[in-house]
């Protein structure tokens, strides 16, 4: 994940689109990976859909790196299946998230001041 040799969480952006979707959809809460693979297709109305292979990679990568972690609690056992695994942010992954998301909020002003794709350059 180390990307520049400053230290600190610049260090560690810009995150993978892969990785901030799924921070994004643990924002609100634990989810297991199906719930999250919906979470995100929702989040950006239908662009966005990672595959198994590509959210449980993430998931591997996201663990190893200490941006979420699998919850111990589980919802209601007689309404869920034993052989899901729940995740949640850990504080770095919410610290990386919030730094991500203001990285791109100023990303998107500049586009907005520049007026992006409004000056008929295409």
């Amino acid at each position: 994940m180390a990307k520049r040799k400053d230290g600190g969480v610049g260090a560690h952006l810009p995150l993978p689109a892969s990785v901030m979707h799924v921070l994004v959809a643990l924002a609100d809460g634990e989810k297991h990976g199906y719930a999250i693979m919906r979470d995100v297709a929702e989040l950006s109305n239908g662009a966005v859909r990672m595959g198994s292979g590509t959210l449980y990679g993430s998931i591997k990568r996201m663990l190893e790196q200490g941006l979420i972690e699998e919850a111990d609690e589980r919802p209601d056992q007689a309404l869920d299946d034993q052989r899901r695994r729940y995740y949640r942010l850990t504080a770095l992954g919410g610290t990386l998230g919030a730094a991500e998301q203001a990285r791109l909020a100023a990303l998107v002003d500049a586009a907005r001041l520049r007026r992006l794709g409004l000056r008929g350059a295409w």
